[in-house]
């Protein structure tokens, strides 16, 4: 009788286990559940309808910027668009369909503090106080470290980091008097992950994450929300207007083939999406398309291992020779890899997005 009662004792305690085991997963996929609801009723909480409100785009005239301009226009929003190039500009109002009282353009080098100033208070006097801010002016040099100067460096720091700086400055006063704001920071995959033979762009795009992400966590007091994005390449067409050193021909034809693959690339317009929406919720950080967030998850897991993969992968790319520390436009090195079939799409995008200049 003992040992029938030990057995049932023995068999009530397995079984109190496995319920309590049971429970415990129970409560945890419920405060789960909880977590995520509530993160999901904030996150509607801070929506920003984009209808008649001002949206400045820096970097404005071509490529990602006018799949943006479209998609926030067609959303009711007025519209400013500032680039350096006056005719360039001009053209990019061909290319959006956009009502002439809710876009504007603004010549204006965002590399340039004063110059950045005195657009802000323009485009504030003009189209109103500036709901949205995006930094979206952007400078690509291809060629490996040895072509690479300190002015090539300097021209991505200036474009990628003092120039969002200086636009931030110079919105963020009035952002904090209204107490809102949306700022979105338009970085790369190569701001998280360094790779070979884009150290200038890689270094600029780092520089700009470290400030993003620090600039969202100073200024969520104020209800103004940051959101950091990181693409990975994407079909707007711009690598024909990149700058290519060395063997610039071959370093054309393997960015704009893997700018143009869909294996390897996202569809600008669906990127352009999804920037949109983490602007309208004020999401803190995103990373646009499969292959960009799995590189960015391996490195987060492995970095040394990811960075010696790309010190194999830097020996299949081209060394010595070519034009060596000379600057070449993607345009000026084609060749009969690009563009080809291969590169049709991204092609199609730079006729799309004013990336092909005068017509």
């Amino acid at each position: 009788m003992r040992c029938n009662l030990t057995h049932i004792s023995k068999g009530e305690n397995d079984v109190a286990k496995k319920s309590s085991m049971w429970g415990m997963i129970g409560l945890g996929m419920g405060l789960a559940s909880a977590g995520m609801a509530t993160a999901n009723l904030i996150r509607q909480f801070k929506k920003m309808d984009l209808n008649h409100q001002t949206v400045l785009l820096m970097g404005g005239s071509r490529g990602l910027a006018l799949e943006i301009a479209r998609i926030v226009g067609d959303q009711g929003a007025t519209v400013a668009l500032a680039a350096r190039d006056g005719e360039e500009l001009e053209r990019a109002r061909d290319f959006l369909n956009i009502p002439s009282d809710r876009l504007f353009t603004f010549v204006c080098d965002v590399t340039n503090e004063e110059q950045v100033r005195d657009t802000v208070a323009a485009v504030q006097e003009q189209c109103g106080d500036i709901d949205v801010l995006m930094n979206i002016a952007g400078v690509i040099q291809a060629g490996a470290f040895e072509f690479q100067n300190n002015e090539d460096y300097a021209k991505s720091m200036n474009t990628h980091f003092w120039g969002p700086l200086y636009a931030v400055n110079a919105v963020v006063p009035t952002m904090k008097k209204r107490n809102r704001g949306r700022i979105v920071n338009i970085s790369s995959i190569a701001g998280k992950v360094s790779v070979p033979h884009l150290l200038p762009y890689s270094a600029s795009k780092h520089a700009l994450v470290g400030f993003s992400e620090g600039l969202r966590s100073e200024l969520a007091k104020d209800n103004i929300f940051v959101t950091t994005v990181c693409p990975g390449l994407m079909r707007t067409g711009s690598a024909r207007n990149a700058e290519m050193k060395g063997h610039n021909k071959v370093e054309y034809a393997l960015f704009s083939i893997f700018d143009s693959l869909a294996l390897t690339s996202i569809d600008a317009k669906c990127a352009a999406k999804q920037i949109v929406e983490a602007c309208k919720y004020g999401d803190p950080h995103l990373v646009i398309s499969i292959q960009a967030k799995a590189l960015n998850f391996l490195h987060s897991m492995a970095p040394s291992a990811v960075t010696e993969i790309f010190s194999w992968t830097n020996l299949l790319l081209p060394g010595k020779g070519g034009i060596g520390a000379a600057t070449a436009k993607g345009h000026e090195s084609e060749s009969a890899w690009s563009p080809s079939i291969l590169t049709k799409m991204s092609d199609d995008a730079a006729v799309r997005n004013n990336e092909m200049g005068a017509r």
